[in-house]
């Protein structure tokens, strides 16, 4: 972060395009589109951005007193799912002699074009706002050297015919990007996809993640694309199974299909408030068994042709997916600390709506369980090849 003189220099450069100054502290979108315009890095500097709460527009302190309040409420921008895909950024306080500064420095993001509420948000010397095309398409371009994630990298021999473009156009496109910008657009819709990170124009074909999410046929190209459940009449894989089902299709119908068939194997009893009041009580929380099946989905290794296991036994519910805990999330910092080996997915299924913030799953999860009265969920979390998450039934 910065020390203080490298503060007090950047405080005096009013035209300095990795700057902004405000003196308000409750300026949500203000905020927000400040922190996706360094993100976007549109000038190609390769250095942080910075948002400086408490200076005035010429630069001298304002008088803040920098609360511990207001500097979670600054780090929540990070991962309430409004910015996308995530941005890295710090928060930092200042002690000046005119005030405190809340300092939020912004790293350029490895995967532009970095959106807010929709919009793709740019700084080119003092001036802030939204991209044209072409310079949305130049963000697109400098993505290419950092797309190294399996849902980014592009899908060879898989072509724009092979997908259902009505998913992306109709469904997945008035979700991600703000109306009036849709109305504007004038690219093609192989651009349109490349914006969002769902085709590779140099390779012409789209990404994985394109095909995970619009596919005609994901399974053809991504073999292990699919939840498998069985509901087994007993505690181990030994006894018969009693159901199974397979859902499979693009991202948003599995996903749809789980959440309606969630409720189907969950037993619900009476328990008796009053002599003529019941309430009715579940052996699981419907919303525990949805959070980790979505964790699942998104963190999953697609480069492995085995499915997500969603197993149902008499006594617990186990839910597996190939790859283990990812990048900068250990055994030893679980829950605490969240990596992706899918952000183009993560982003994706945020903007469908089925995660509402990021990296709260397990705790949600977990919340659920105890509310209900069942025992913590269980996680084996030291494999490299799987992660496994039990959840026990109420006694």
């Amino acid at each position: 972060m910065l020390t203080t003189e490298q503060l007090h220099a950047l405080m005096s450069d009013i035209e300095s395009d990795r700057v902004e100054r405000t003196i308000s502290t409750t300026d949500t979108d203000k905020f927000c589109e400040a922190i996706c315009a360094f993100a976007n890095d549109v000038p190609n500097s390769r250095q942080p951005g910075y948002l400086l709460v408490g200076v005035t527009p010429e630069g001298h302190p304002s008088g803040l007193v920098v609360t511990d309040q207001l500097l979670q409420n600054l780090a929540s921008h990070r991962s309430n799912g409004h910015i996308l895909p995530l941005p890295a950024m710090k928060v930092q306080k200042h002690i000046l002699p005119g005030g405190e500064v809340a300092v939020v420095e912004v790293q350029p993001a490895d995967m532009p074009p970095v959106r807010y509420k929709g919009r793709v948000h740019i700084r080119v010397g003092p001036r802030r706002g939204i991209a044209s095309e072409q310079e949305e398409r130049l963000l697109s371009e400098k993505r290419t050297a950092h797309m190294r994630t399996f849902d980014a990298q592009p899908c060879r021999g898989c072509t724009l015919d092979d997908l259902v473009l009505d998913l992306f156009l109709v469904t997945y496109r008035t979700a991600a990007i703000a109306r009036e910008v849709i109305e504007e657009n004038q690219r093609d819709v192989k651009e349109q996809l490349a914006s969002l990170r769902f085709y590779d124009l140099g390779a012409d074909c789209p990404t994985h993640a394109g095909v995970l999410l619009f596919a005609k046929d994901p399974l053809r190209w991504i073999p292990g694309a699919y939840v498998q459940f069985v509901r087994w009449a007993g505690t181990t894989m030994s006894d018969e199974p009693n159901d199974d089902k397979r859902f499979t299709g693009d991202l948003l119908t599995v996903l749809r299909e789980m959440q309606g068939f969630l409720s189907l194997p969950i037993q619900t009893y009476p328990v008796a408030e009053s002599p003529l009041r019941e309430r009715a009580e579940a052996d699981y929380p419907p919303v525990a068994i949805r959070e980790l099946l979505w964790n699942s989905v998104m963190h999953r290794s697609y480069e492995s042709n085995a499915p997500v296991r969603f197993y149902w036994y008499d006594d617990r519910v186990e839910i597996q997916n190939p790859g283990g805990l990812y990048g900068m999330a250990s055994a030893e910092n679980f829950p605490r600390q969240t990596d992706y080996r899918n952000p183009v997915i993560a982003e994706a299924m945020s903007t469908l709506g089925y995660v509402n913030a990021y990296g709260r799953g397990i705790v949600r999860s977990q919340d659920a369980l105890k509310k209900n009265g069942n025992p913590p969920a269980e996680f084996v979390t030291g494999e490299p090849t799987q992660f496994l998450a039990t959840i026990w039934r109420k006694p």
